[in-house]
């Protein structure tokens, strides 16, 4: 018997206990969870600060469930009378409610580390500042061609339902972020085999400081043993020192090694290929079946996504492009000064120096709107010279296609790459790639 599932045969079960989830999310962060534990026989309540209008996707989602549904505001009982919460990973750890309900001895976890307990499969666990999603969905298709894969984690759907059908012999594949890796110490679990793509400055708006952020992610393999395993990308020298703390083998993965062909732009998309196929090499995987599964990979939607082509000008979609380190990777898929980038967002208080460096060097022309506008308009004109790139400020997202379609000519590109989040104008970046997708197919 697998680790996986004598650990799992050895949990209390949820039947009759009081749990509160706490998120039902916006983006549905919180529903696949709730379903499960009602069908586990728990007596479920969902708590959530937003009113039910807002969250109209989710409550249809949760429907027949008989969960009770405190919508609009949080509720005291809710907290210090359940016997479990199930935090939404979008949730702050900081937050009143729960700081009193850990005083009271009310136990917390969260959707993933219930599905860590009872995955009775090897997990292969994704994350980094960039590339996590594009990695964890090459890894999963890769491996699909030699076993059953689930994927799922911060891509996807919640597998706790499809527990079921997930057998010691199959593979899951989760992309996992800073957010969901938190609080792994509450089981001390991590994948059996952890791939970190790289990292840079992200979510300070959360975390408050690099260190803290690093720390959230080196979780993904602080919890493994001597039969784990961790991967990292051999040019990212912030993440080179972590190979002296991980508990088991470590392997590398390097963007510069053979190129895999691909449909997708860009030389991180090599990386990622790369950090794909280590990962998958860990199951048993050969080069060849990595090579010809990748070849038929077509990308995900909103990571530089084509789009269309109108007037000899060709418009990609790189709406989950959320960190100005994502931007530059994406500007670097193309010639220098072919692209105009529209760029901004909600302010998740990152530094854009590098991406307005970045810009001023190698962008035909830069259209920022949102929130974060005028920080990015000032980095890029630090480093403009001679009045280029051209420079313009936008009011939205239509506006700014407008704009960014009148700078250009056949043989450009119009590239959508925010830099930064969405929630400044939009419910997710989902949303946003839609908007921009829209807009483009109407000019």
């Amino acid at each position: 018997m697998s680790k996986a599932a004598s650990r799992s045969r050895r949990l209390a079960s949820l039947a009759g206990k009081r749990v509160t989830v706490v998120g039902l999310g916006r983006f549905g962060g919180g529903v696949g969870v709730t379903r499960w534990l009602c069908g586990q026989g728990a007596k479920v309540t969902v708590s959530d600060q937003a009113a039910e209008s807002s969250l109209a996707e989710s409550v249809r989602a949760v429907a027949g469930t008989r969960c009770a549904m405190h919508l609009g505001g949080h509720r005291e009982e809710d907290f210090l009378q359940a016997d479990l919460l199930v935090v939404n990973p979008a949730v702050p750890r900081d937050m009143p409610l729960l700081k009193a309900a850990e005083s009271a001895g009310v136990r917390r976890t969260t959707e993933i580390n219930l599905f860590l307990e009872r995955c009775p499969a090897p997990v292969a666990g994704v994350t980094g500042t960039v590339g996590k999603s594009t990695t964890t969905a090459m890894t999963a298709e890769i491996l699909s061609r030699r076993r059953t894969a689930h994927l799922g984690g911060n891509i996807g759907k919640s597998l706790l339902e499809s527990l079921r059908s997930i057998a010691p012999d199959h593979v899951v594949v989760l992309e996992l972020s800073s957010f969901q890796l938190e609080d792994l110490p509450l089981i001390g679990i991590s994948p059996h085999v952890a791939t970190i793509t790289n990292l840079a400055p992200n979510h300070l708006d959360r975390h408050r400081t690099m260190e803290a952020y690093a720390a959230a992610k080196q979780r993904i393999f602080a919890f493994q043993g001597a039969d784990d395993v961790l991967i990292l990308n051999a040019e990212c020298a912030a993440t080179a020192g972590w190979a002296d703390a991980a508990p088991g083998r470590v392997e590398w993965f390097d963007p510069s090694d053979e190129p895999f062909e691909l449909r997708l732009p860009g030389r991180h998309n090599q990386a990622n290929a790369q950090a794909a196929w280590v990962t998958a090499r860990q199951f048993d995987v050969d080069r060849e079946s990595a090579a010809a599964a990748l070849r038929d990979f077509t990308g995900l939607p909103h990571r530089l996504q084509f789009v269309t082509e109108h007037n000899g000008v060709g418009y990609y979609n790189d709406s989950k492009c959320t960190t100005p380190e994502g931007a530059v990777v994406a500007l670097e898929s193309f010639p220098s000064r072919t692209a105009v980038v529209i760029v901004g967002g909600y302010d998740k208080g990152v530094c854009f120096r590098q991406l307005g460096e970045a810009l001023a060097k190698s962008a035909k022309a830069v259209v920022a709107f949102g929130e974060t506008r005028q920080k990015i308009a000032s980095a890029v004109e630090a480093g403009r010279a001679f009045g280029c790139p051209a420079l313009e400020l936008a009011d939205d997202l239509a506006s700014a296609v407008n704009v960014a379609a009148s700078l250009v000519e056949p043989g450009d590109v119009v590239l959508l790459s925010p830099a930064c989040a969405s929630y400044d104008m939009f419910t997710n970046y989902e949303e946003r790639g839609q908007r921009f997708t829209d807009l483009v197919r109407k000019l």
